[in-house]
């Protein structure tokens, strides 16, 4: 018996040492960066972060500025002038934050230099650049100004009211949000249809794809069109060796696809924690010049939002046409509907898989540095953040269907972008979640799904 027993532990072990070792590639990988990112990004990032103490003999006058899409508004300078002749300006750090300690208690006025405001952002009510404010010793007082895509946008009732402009703007923001989105959907979407697995780590291969678009573009000064190119293919490289090393192991090892759901929410999580140990907590911008802005038919966007778009046009197109037109493309379909009769027709399943989590990553990776660029911004969550989009795209279109994680993302998108019109910031969000309670509730196979007998 103690042979067997011997050699069943050894067996046991296999999976974990597997995940070790590549744990510890991970980690000598992230020293590497670290070593070279972090002095350039200290240097980037322009100086210490807005702070500020409260005490007996000191207040502090603080706020954040974010643009119309979430991120940081940083470079942005204001003005305080206050009782005794005070007078000093604050700037906007990186985290989207500023702040002001005062040691004389008063009103205090907080004008918005709106010069330094990015381009294509406006301050709402542009006539009220100024605020007025009271600062009490011992505490803190905010200042709230918020910022618009729209030129002369208004908040209050007159922002509430209907206007087709601000419909046409928001429906434009919403398919360019759908388009990115579908980049990484559809990679989580056919990962769901070969292997029935839904990978909650999938949102930290977006992020990956940010971060090292701003590594080669901003740190390194490559082209940024150079830059996308390496990230995708060092996104897809870390795919390939995710199902080498971790997944197609684990596979054989006949773990459920509940245990191998609760491993890609564990690799999340340390993905997320490594990103912020190497990188900081802080929003980085893989481009640091303001972005130009370019009306079409009363629509502002940024250029590269119009080039982000295209560009997801055309891989979505190509993706689409590698599914349908190429024998391994099929393959794929064929593995996506039933494994079991593939592998009986000659398919080489676990070829396939590794396939899928190949491109997967890829596509995420592209849908990063995309999001980076319209976003003007990356960060650690900047994937967790998509990730509940990502799953009622994939939900509302069908799961395991490509086709409908498209056609889902676009909808959710749109859902999104519109929801701006009634509801601020980033409220929005939380529509995807009632989407998907409904979605759940009153059609769980998608728009593209087909309906199952169970039992």
């Amino acid at each position: 018996m103690k042979p067997d027993t011997t050699i069943a532990s050894r067996a046991q072990l296999r999976p974990a040492l597997i995940v070790t070792v590549l744990a510890l590639l991970l980690g000598l990988a992230g020293a590497f960066v670290s070593v070279t990112v972090a002095p350039a990004a200290a240097h980037a990032s322009g100086g210490a972060a807005a702070s500020c103490s409260v005490d007996a003999a000191t207040a502090c006058i603080q706020g954040s500025i974010r643009t119309s899409e979430g991120d940081p508004a940083s470079g942005v300078m204001l003005d305080v002038t206050g009782p005794g002749g005070f007078e000093q300006s604050a700037e906007v750090d990186d985290s989207g934050r500023w702040a002001l300690p005062v040691t004389e208690a008063g009103e205090y006025t907080v004008t918005l230099d709106t010069d330094s405001l990015p381009d294509g952002q406006f301050l709402t009510n542009a006539e009220q650049d100024e605020r007025m404010v009271n600062a009490t010793l011992g505490a803190n007082a905010g200042v709230i100004f918020q910022l618009s895509e729209t030129e002369g946008s208004v908040t209050g009732e007159q922002a509430s009211s209907f206007s087709w402009d601000r419909v046409a703007q928001q429906f434009a923001s919403g398919i360019r949000l759908g388009l990115l989105l579908a980049l990484a959907a559809i990679g989580l979407s056919l990962i769901y249809g070969t292997t029935g697995l839904s990978s909650f780590s999938h949102g930290e291969q977006v992020t990956l794809g940010g971060l090292l678009a701003y590594v080669f573009a901003n740190q390194l000064g490559m082209n940024i069109f150079l830059a996308a190119t390496l990230t995708v293919v060092i996104c897809a490289a870390t795919g390939f060796l995710q199902d080498a090393a971790i997944w197609k192991p684990l596979r054989r090892k006949g773990l459920s696809l509940t245990q191998l759901m609760i491993v890609t929410i564990g690799l999340s999580i340390a993905l997320q924690y490594a990103f912020q140990y190497f990188f900081g907590a802080a929003t980085v911008r893989i481009q640091t010049a303001n972005p130009t802005t370019v009306t079409i038919a009363g629509v502002t966007l940024t250029q590269q939002s119009y080039v982000a778009m295209g560009i997801s046009i055309v891989v979505l197109v190509l993706t689409g046409l590698f599914l349908t037109k190429t024998r391994t493309g099929r393959a794929t379909r064929a593995v996506s509907d039933n494994p079991a009769l593939a592998a009986a027709s000659g398919i080489d399943v676990d070829r396939i898989i590794r396939l899928v989590w190949t491109l997967a990553a890829g596509l995420a990776g592209l849908s990063g540095v995309m999001l980076g660029l319209v976003l003007n911004g990356v960060n650690w969550m900047t994937g967790l953040q998509i990730l509940l989009l990502m799953f009622a795209a994939v939900t509302l279109g069908g799961l395991g269907t490509s086709f409908g994680a498209l056609v889902g993302s676009l909808i959710i998108g749109v859902i999104v972008e519109l929801t701006n019109l009634v509801l601020p910031g980033d409220f929005k969000y939380a529509t995807a979640l009632l989407i998907l309670i409904v979605i759940l509730l009153f059609r769980p196979q998608g728009i593209f799904g087909r309906a199952e007998r169970i039992g």
